[in-house]
């Protein structure tokens, strides 16, 4: 990262921007307001907001108004934020904590948690139906999200990773669930941006973005597990250790804290290699793959 300040000033426009956008929406006033004071009490909990900032990150870098990938921004922190709902639900990780609070259904119960995580999901396709982009741009989001989302992204990762339990894996068995359970939401989230810039499938600023996702979702997930591992439950705002109590095989469990950093930085190298495909400088998205590789929580 060339000029930590410089990142860190567009990364707080991008947070912004993404925040008074979410804050917004599910506001209706009907007789179901718990169900959605439950969705905004996930969706507006904090974090990172990684995914809907690379798909900011990826529209500027296409060539596009940042602006006009909101909607597509907004639908992918909704889609990620029902997958959290879900995951930490007692029938999967069974989590009281999530970002330093009380877990959605330890709020408001299980009931309405998974509805939520339900309502969140329809949502982010009413999200990206809305957007002002081209009718094209609007259906190939739609397909993108959906392959995320579904048997072969995110849902066929957890389910690989739930009836895995317990099972010794290999390596190529971690690469297989990541790449459906974390890589692939990452994925979308590039690969909207560059959409909403109103670019198409063969351009080589899509294939730059889905380059650089599946890269950075991997060293994500092995940065997860180290964290996971070693850090405190106040460092991550949720309990760690979590994976070895449900009997998870993970890359620190598999190879180590030392080989597990080595492949961090070398899938974040891999990351940022894949930006010089792009039509112009990318240094925020470089800069976006050191932080992640980097973080302490």
């Amino acid at each position: 990262m060339k000029d930590n300040s410089a990142f860190t000033l567009q990364y707080e426009e991008y947070l912004g921007m993404i925040q008074e956008a979410l804050q917004g929406l599910l506001l209706k006033t009907c007789p179901q307001e718990q169900l959605l004071d439950a969705m905004r009490y996930s969706l507006l909990a904090g974090g990172k907001r990684i995914r809907p900032v690379l798909t900011l990150a990826f529209c500027r870098a296409a060539g596009g108004q940042p602006e006009r990938a909101l909607p597509y921004a907004c639908a992918v922190e909704m889609l990620h934020t029902y997958s959290l709902i879900h995951d930490d639900l007692p029938c999967m990780d069974d989590d009281v904590l999530r970002r330093g609070k009380p877990t959605c259904h330890v709020v408001y119960g299980e009931c309405t948690a998974v509805l939520a995580g339900d309502a969140l999901q329809a949502e982010a396709f009413g999200q990206i139906a809305g957007a002002a982009c081209l009718p094209e741009s609007r259906a190939a989001a739609c397909g993108v999200l959906a392959e995320a989302a579904g048997a072969y992204g995110m849902c066929g990762g957890q389910y690989l990773d739930m009836t895995m339990e317990g099972q010794t894996h290999t390596q190529e068995d971690l690469r297989l669930i990541h790449d459906q359970k974390t890589a692939a939401l990452l994925v979308a989230a590039c690969r909207l941006g560059v959409l909403a810039a109103e670019c198409t499938a063969d351009n080589p600023a899509y294939l730059a973005a889905t380059a650089y996702a599946a890269h950075l979702g991997m060293a994500f997930q092995i940065r997860d597990d180290i964290l996971d591992a070693t850090a405190s439950d106040d460092v991550l705002g949720k309990p760690a250790g979590s994976d070895e109590r449900n009997g998870k095989h993970t890359f620190f469990t598999l190879l180590g804290g030392e080989a597990c950093n080595d492949l961090v930085m070398q899938y974040t190298a891999q990351a940022k290699q894949a930006l010089s495909a792009l039509p112009v400088a990318a240094d925020f998205l470089a800069g976006m793959a050191d932080m992640l590789g980097q973080r302490d929580h």
